[in-house]
């Protein structure tokens, strides 16, 4: 058993960047076996943005900042979706003018500020030994850049586009398919009854896994993805051969938020950025149904098809979590434990061909992890393709080999 009596020292947990279903499953392990195993565990709230909060002050009110998280408070958000420490997407090492804490204002005056100085004296004052951050590669990659300052950093990764290179799985991911796939079954009733082409944005900003996996199980007929640019015409002239082939007159596309046309870009909602200069995507799908439509004539006889538009957003990333990420969070967590409890740092824990490890968390910054176009899309079909799937992981695609 363990010895609780004796306190081993401070762990702090984060979670950074968008919410998905799984981080408080997480968040959880984390506590409740780090509690049995005789260490306090604080919560940074608002990811790195209650890090740089901080007033180094015991009598200042920073419990907008942190708290210490006990088995009671983990137990009753243990089962629910997104994160009850709340997220954001700031960037330490790139703080605005205007985002500086007020408290900091006359030491950080320049346009754009590195904050990094203030985190690591508010670790240090907070005593933690160990931390937990939990996020995308965007939350993750400041953690490499603490873990190079000399912060003992073990990592979990999370995002629904599950591109965190390392590992096959991030926390999110399976709940967002499992949503995209049920959502579209449900809408194309609505497709069908109207014999329309529905279109369906999803995320992905540099990675199309999430469009790739519910079309592989069969949610739609095609999906176009960051990966590949696309020809519109050719897009168009599939679909309404796809609607036109289907007894009840309906096709469904699945496109990711980070499309793009050929010979395009990516399509922004506005000017502005976040802290780790990735503008706000959205608007693909709005372009390709008013260009389907325009198009459909030149494929349908004359007559024009109508279009189905939805952008599932959020729709995808709230509620609890489904079966797989409220398991595998608990095992990020322990493994975590793990390699806290063997003095280990500097690392990641990942899921690779169906067993989970650890990798150096440097392998964050190392590289993009994207659909393997050569070997898993079809760029003339727009669908997943596969030879065989005999020794593959479980999610095929999602494996960096």
């Amino acid at each position: 058993m363990a010895n609780i009596n004796k306190k081993k020292g401070t762990i702090g947990i984060l979670t950074g960047g968008g919410d998905v279903p799984g981080l408080n499953p997480a968040i959880r392990a984390i506590t409740i076996r780090a509690l049995r195993e005789g260490y306090d565990v604080i919560g940074l709230r608002r990811g790195w943005g209650g890090v740089i909060d901080i007033i180094r002050d015991k009598k200042a009110d920073n419990s907008n900042n942190f708290q210490y998280l006990t088995k009671d408070i983990v137990n009753r958000a243990g089962r629910t979706g997104g994160t009850f420490l709340h997220t954001s997407r700031t960037r330490p090492s790139h703080v605005s003018k205007s985002s500086v804490p007020e408290h900091l204002k006359d030491q950080f005056s320049e346009d754009m500020n590195d904050l990094t100085p203030e985190v690591l004296k508010n670790l240090e004052w907070l005593g933690i030994d160990y931390l937990i951050p939990i996020g995308g590669d965007d939350t993750l990659s400041y953690g490499v850049h603490l873990f190079s300052k000399g912060i003992k950093v073990v990592a979990i990764p999370k995002t629904m586009d599950n591109d965190v290179p390392g590992t096959d799985y991030c926390i999110g991911f399976s709940t967002c398919v499992t949503r995209t796939i049920s959502m579209a079954n449900s809408l194309r009733t609505a497709a069908g009854s109207h014999e329309r082409i529905m279109v369906l944005e999803v995320f992905g900003r540099y990675a199309g896994f999430t469009a790739m996996l519910p079309t592989m199980a069969g949610a739609a007929n095609r999906c176009v993805i960051p990966e590949h640019p696309f020809d519109v015409e050719h897009l168009t002239e599939i679909m309404v051969e796809d609607r036109n082939d289907n007894p009840s007159k309906y096709a469904i596309l699945l496109i990711s938020e980070g499309a793009m046309f050929r010979g395009g870009d990516m399509v922004f909602e506005g000017a502005e950025k976040d802290a780790y200069g990735h503008a706000k995507l959205g608007g693909i799908g709005d372009m390709v149904s008013v260009k389907l439509k325009e198009l459909s004539r030149k494929y349908n006889k004359g007559q024009k098809v109508d279009i189905i538009n939805q952008k599932l957003g959020y729709l995808v990333r709230c509620g609890d979590p489904d079966a797989i990420d409220s398991i595998i969070p608990m095992a990020y967590g322990n493994l975590a434990l793990d390699l806290i409890l063997n003095k280990v740092d500097g690392r990641l824990v990942v899921l690779k061909n169906g067993r989970y490890d650890n990798v150096p968390i440097t392998v964050v910054t190392s590289r993009k992890k994207v659909v393997d176009v050569k070997k898993f899309y079809d760029t003339e079909r727009m669908r997943p393709f596969y030879h065989s799937f005999e020794m593959q992981p479980m999610l095929i695609m999602t494996s960096e080999g």
